[in-house]
């Protein structure tokens, strides 16, 4: 809720919630004459029964809260010092210091209840002219800027006035904006086309025999480094990953079946047309019982090779091969296994040696999968999507 909304709705409520605390002026009065209190018992509450910890616990907690208790207390100050208290006397009541109190009362002189109300960080209305914000809206618009340091010079260079960052932010909020990372998206997407090939891809699984099967095949090639990613952790203590210093990767040929959950791995020093070839050897290898195999691929060069041609063409090969739209990795289930793979695999987790990083990548591919795939199938599935480009802004 931002400051501005909640005055808002603040406003309709009536007069019967006041700003000041519930307790009466006299009766707090009474309180900090005194030296002491009755309470129901009948007995004096004395000063001092408060250890040094709870009490800078408890004045922490006076002094933190919503917006609605700090504007409060400001009120309290003014009406206790409308009172003939002094700023001293107010302060000690309130657990601030004096200085503050006279800041609150200046404040209230230059602009009212109002100026209570602002804490100099809100970016509430008034500090810009419509002019300004309609400016400012048009900038960001057309720049979309990354860092929230540009928009304020820009505030400062065209407007002359100077905002906090967390300020800026909420002003930003009122305006419209929020921060949004953009999504990567394939380069010449054509919307007709991935209709077809998912109306086409849901037919073939609404009319395949009981003999036939279907996989997705991609390549993925794993570097021997830890990927940073976010985590939980003590607020207090810097987390960091150690990285290795080489550069050691693996070249795989993968192929899964959403089915069965059954996975073919290559490691291959080089992916391309013999890397294919063998893979779709150990596919047919492991779907013995079938008599077709239809497999997805995307648009690879090696994939349309002369010589994979040449091998489909044999006598007794089982593999009928489709070919996924251009630029379309979001139509391919096997990059979302790549994904998982990088998950358990590589990210914040480090590995001293390249041959303890190939074992971790391969048994999690060959074996992990298939055998928890209850577990896993719902992180691996052909529930496609169409990326329109009209759903988007495209920024670069």
């Amino acid at each position: 809720m931002t400051l501005q909304g909640f005055w808002e709705r603040s406003a309709d409520r009536g007069e019967k919630n006041s700003l000041l605390y519930s307790d009466s002026l006299k009766t707090r009065e009474k309180v900090l004459d005194g030296s002491g209190e009755w309470d129901s018992s009948g007995d004096v509450i004395r000063g001092g029964f408060l250890s040094t910890d709870d009490r800078r616990a408890l004045t922490g907690l006076a002094r933190d809260g919503l917006a609605e208790h700090r504007v409060a207390r400001r009120a309290n100050a003014i009406v206790l010092l409308d009172q003939d208290w002094s700023c001293e006397r107010v302060a000690a009541a309130l657990l601030v210091d004096d200085d503050t109190v006279r800041d609150w009362h200046r404040a209230y002189e230059r602009g009212g209840v109002e100026g209570l109300k602002s804490f100099g960080h809100e970016g509430g209305s008034g500090r810009l002219s419509s002019e300004q914000e309609e400016a400012l809206s048009a900038w960001v618009d057309g720049h979309c800027p990354h860092a929230i340091r540009k928009i304020g010079a820009f505030l400062k260079r065209t407007s002359g006035v100077s905002y906090s960052r967390s300020g800026l932010i909420a002003l930003l909020h009122r305006l419209g904006f929020v921060y949004r990372k953009p999504e990567a998206m394939p380069r010449d997407l054509d919307d007709a086309r991935q209709q077809a090939f998912i109306d086409e891809y849901e037919n073939l699984l609404n009319t395949m025999d009981p003999d036939e099967a279907v996989a997705f095949v991609d390549a993925v090639h794993p570097i021997h480094q830890v990927r940073p990613v976010g985590c939980w952790a003590r607020k207090e203590v810097a987390v960091a990953v150690e990285q290795t210093t080489g550069r050691q990767g693996l070249n795989i040929h993968g192929a899964i079946n959403l089915e069965t959950g059954r996975t073919q791995i290559v490691v291959a020093e080089k992916v391309n047309a013999e890397s294919f070839i063998k893979l779709l050897g150990g596919i047919e290898g492991t779907h013995t019982a079938m008599r077709l195999i239809h497999v997805f691929v995307d648009n690879a060069s090696y994939h349309h090779a002369n010589v994979v041609k040449e091998w489909l063409a044999r006598a007794g090969r089982k593999i009928v091969l489709h070919f996924l739209p251009p630029y379309c990795p979001h139509l391919d289930p096997i990059e979302r296994l790549w994904g998982l793979m990088h998950e358990h695999i590589t990210h914040n987790r480090d590995y001293k040696t390249f041959a303890e990083f190939k074992t971790e990548i391969i048994t999690f591919l060959r074996h992990t999968v298939p055998r928890g795939w209850e577990r896993f199938r719902d992180r691996i599935t052909d529930n496609f999507r169409i990326i329109r480009r009209a759903d988007f802004r495209v920024i670069a």
